[in-house]
């Protein structure tokens, strides 16, 4: 997945903007279209970042991910046991999403 277009999702380096504090950071992303609700539905996990954690403390936040790709607000939850935090958010997504007419044009 790692910037290679014909796949769905992003992983590699990202910069992610939480308040006043910028963080280089690595990320695994996926997203699904949720056709019930017309939304699609982004998330992943980002490496573990010891100057991450202590800035947030654990806390839900709002947050800006930058990939080479894009950008897109998504939100932080609670890390996971080994100290990565889940990142998720709603519409574009930061890594681009290749469609139907994108895999026919290749």
């Amino acid at each position: 997945m790692s910037e290679h277009p014909d796949e769905d999702g992003y992983r590699g380096q990202a910069s992610l903007v939480v308040g006043e504090h910028e963080f280089a950071v690595s990320v695994d992303l996926r997203g699904h279209f949720q056709p019930i609700d017309g939304y699609y539905r982004w998330y992943g996990r980002i490496a573990a970042d010891t100057a991450l954690s202590a800035a947030v403390g654990g806390r839900k936040t709002s947050a800006v991910l930058r990939t080479p790709q894009g950008e897109a607000v998504g939100e932080l939850s609670d890390p996971d046991p080994w100290d990565r935090y889940r990142i998720m958010g709603t519409s574009t997504p930061p890594f681009t999403l290749v469609t139907e007419l994108d895999a026919l044009e290749a």
